[in-house]
């Protein structure tokens, strides 16, 4: 596909027309130089850059959530770490000042007129877009799945939304043995270490806490061939799920939830059907329904169509992506969407001035796992499974750094830094510390 210039030479010309294109209300919506779709890490953080270079009622953020989760925070809550309310603000507090914020959603993309259509029927009028949307949980996509989640005594949790994470805490200190299954789907998701780091918290709960972990069997069913995507990393969490006596199956999809039992379907079709006393989903996601109904900007499975190095749709030069919702081959973290949105901000200011995008996001992303309350490994890679580490040592090995980043430091870098648009990654950091890398 070939860029679509008539979108580009459009925006230039509104540009020249109105000279400096601020935001105005009109009677069926708003007009704005820069229209960013999406309240979460990515949209905030490119928001906040944006405002700082532009007037900031040029820019409005579109986003429908009176409250922004740190998402990462969900996994310590269902440990008993972290008290829930550690997890949210309020979405006012963490936008940029003088930025409209339209509470609303989208409803409608037409890039081919600059216009985004939302739920409430308004029209926004832009110059460029940001799309920020991240993923959806598909719950419904595992029958029997949803009612299960809120059924108090079912025993299945996930911490993959802030409501169940607290239901999830609630599983773990209540178990008392038996069979306790841990999924990861096949499907494209968020945070893959996500799903086995509560999985050996638990077990680290259960062995050191309540002291029954001799009479439960862990098994973790995960959709993919491998443990982990990055061989290095993978081959030391081989060693924790056997020194844990966690067993691991591959390529098994949970497919439903069925009077008690968990139904999987493996490789060759064929369905199994496992009896549990305690399961944790990760469910299937995907975009959000609105980005995937418009076929000239997303792929075949609903991902915003981005260079995968300077973040521009591929035929919408006017359009750029940043987050989950983006086809980019990196694997989805916080730690991605801290590096794309320093990138794709200065892409976006080039294009506004007329230049071509010169930055280039290097498909960066970090996943810190922690394999105890005491331990964890930090997993930092490139595109192309590219070790990319910060520290002077070997960080696949288990370590007690981990925990205090992941309790103190990234909830202090997300909420003060990153959101801000004044953290970049640790590119810095591992430049002074380990100037070698690994």
């Amino acid at each position: 596909m070939g860029l679509n210039l008539q979108c580009l030479n459009r925006s230039v010309k509104s540009i020249r027309r109105y000279g400096k294109v601020c935001r105005a209300c009109l009677n069926d919506g708003y007009r704005c130089k820069v229209l960013v779709v999406g309240g979460g890490a990515g949209g905030c953080s490119v928001a906040s850059r944006l405002a700082r270079r532009m007037e900031p009622d040029d820019i409005i953020v579109l986003e429908p959530s009176r409250l922004h989760y740190y998402q990462p925070m969900f996994a310590l809550i269902a440990a008993g770490i972290r008290p829930s309310m550690k997890s949210h603000r309020p979405m006012k507090s963490v936008l940029p000042k003088g930025v409209c914020w339209v509470r609303d959603q989208a409803q409608e993309f037409d890039p081919c007129n600059n216009i985004v259509i939302t739920k409430c029927g308004k029209k926004i009028e832009y110059d460029f877009l940001l799309v920020a949307l991240g993923v959806k949980n598909d719950y419904d996509k595992i029958p029997g799945l949803r009612h299960a989640l809120n059924y108090p005594y079912s025993g299945v949790c996930t911490i993959y939304s802030d409501a169940y994470s607290v239901k999830t805490w609630c599983c773990i200190r209540n178990f008392r043995g038996g069979h306790a299954i841990f999924t990861f789907p096949k499907t494209t998701g968020k945070c893959p270490g996500a799903a086995q780091k509560i999985m050996y918290l638990a077990d680290d709960y259960w062995r050191q806490e309540i002291k029954m972990r001799s009479m439960a069997n862990i098994t973790y069913n995960t959709g993919g061939p491998v443990l982990f995507g990055i061989e290095k990393y993978a081959k030391e969490l081989h060693r924790v799920v056997k020194s844990r006596c966690i067993a691991v199956n591959y390529c098994t999809d949970l497919v439903a939830l069925d009077d008690g039992k968990a139904v999987f379907e493996d490789g060759n079709g064929t369905k199994i059907s496992l009896p549990y006393n305690f399961l944790h989903v990760t469910p299937p996601m995907s975009p959000p329904c609105c980005l995937k109904a418009c076929q000239s900007l997303v792929n075949e499975a609903g991902f915003l169509t981005v260079d995968q190095h300077t973040l521009q749709h591929t035929t919408f030069p006017n359009v750029f992506g940043v987050g989950d919702c983006t086809d980019t081959p990196n694997s989805k973290t916080a730690a991605a969407v801290a590096v794309q949105s320093a990138v794709v901000s200065r892409n976006l200011l080039s294009c506004i001035e007329g230049k071509p995008p010169q930055y280039k996001y290097n498909g960066y992303s970090a996943c810190p796992m922690m394999t105890s309350y005491n331990t964890g490994i930090i997993s930092e890679f490139l595109y192309d499974k590219k070790i990319c580490e910060t520290f002077p040592f070997d960080q696949s090995k288990e370590g007690r750094l981990v925990v205090y980043l992941n309790k103190y430091v990234f909830p202090y870098l997300y909420w003060n830094r990153l959101l801000k648009g004044k953290y970049d990654g640790p590119a810095n950091i591992r430049r002074l510390i380990n100037p070698l890398g690994k």
